[in-house]
């Protein structure tokens, strides 16, 4: 399995950015797919995620009204649309994959930076 996180770049406060994640080497039709991010210094946390299947949704409350993740099932790639960035948001951004029945996510991509200037 490969996922081909892209999309980050330095942008000014306010502005947006759409993440990418290309998914490939098996098929996800029982997987959840998310967005992670870590910050210098700081622990990777849980951004938002989407089943790949039925296309449900769940977002960090620091991130509601702000990020909308959504798949193209027919590229097997996954979005991030994020607006009105803040400074805060600034990480590298990853994308993952886990199985539905699972808790936690097996595949991980290697990660795309956001910067973002006050």
């Amino acid at each position: 399995v490969q996922l081909q996180a892209s999309g980050g770049g330095l942008v000014q406060a306010g502005g947006s950015l759409r993440l990418s994640c290309a998914a490939s080497g098996r098929t996800f039709s029982n997987f959840r797919m998310g967005w992670f991010r870590q910050a210098p210094g700081k622990e990777r946390e849980f951004v938002a995620r989407i089943t790949w299947s039925g296309g449900n949704t769940a977002y960090a409350d620091s991130v509601k009204g702000r990020f909308t993740i959504s798949r193209d099932i027919t590229k097997n790639t996954v979005y991030l649309q994020m607006n009105s960035l803040k400074p805060d948001d600034t990480a590298v951004y990853y994308c993952a994959a886990g199985r539905i029945s699972y808790s936690w996510y097996e595949f991980w991509g290697q990660g795309t930076l956001v910067t973002v200037s006050s």
